[in-house]
């Protein structure tokens, strides 16, 4: 690795570790997700392979309203509180965590739970996940390989 990947590395590790802002409502989610279908984003299942590319367009509206569906589905709560962004109005970068495995994101005494999909407008990082994907969701991954 050359130290200009090794400095975007850092950039992205540390922009990941940064500051983010939770989508509480679930109608505040479907707001922020008809901003994030206007660009063009990296999107990624941690734990598979990175994106080679960024999506936009329908193919970007198909995989934000599968995921949409999916968070929907399986966190069965009054509240959202699983979907994180840098900036709610004009994200660059958008941590979503698995309602399956939610684990511990911010106790001292734990390692913090990676998120499962994150949503990206630079090339994101590889990331660690020490709680590979179960089956369900490598499954749901795929759906969109084919």
């Amino acid at each position: 690795m050359n130290n200009l990947q090794s400095a975007e590395s850092q950039t992205f590790n540390a922009r990941l570790k940064g500051t983010f802002f939770g989508i509480l409502q679930w109608q505040q989610l479907d707001e922020f997700w008809a901003r994030v279908k206007c660009g063009q984003w990296f999107f990624y299942q941690v734990g598979e392979a990175l994106p080679v590319q960024a999506l936009s367009g329908d193919e970007l509206a198909l995989r934000v309203d599968a995921l949409n569906t999916l968070l929907r589905n399986d966190h069965d709560c009054k509240v959202c509180g699983i979907v994180y962004a840098d900036h709610v109005a004009e994200p660059t970068l958008i941590k979503v965590y698995d309602p399956n495995t939610l684990g511990s994101s911010c106790s001292h005494n734990a390692t913090p739970t990676p998120p499962r999909w994150i949503l990206s407008t630079a090339q994101p990082d590889q990331i660690e996940n020490p709680i590979p994907a179960p089956n369900n969701r490598k499954r749901w991954w795929q759906m969109f390989s084919q």
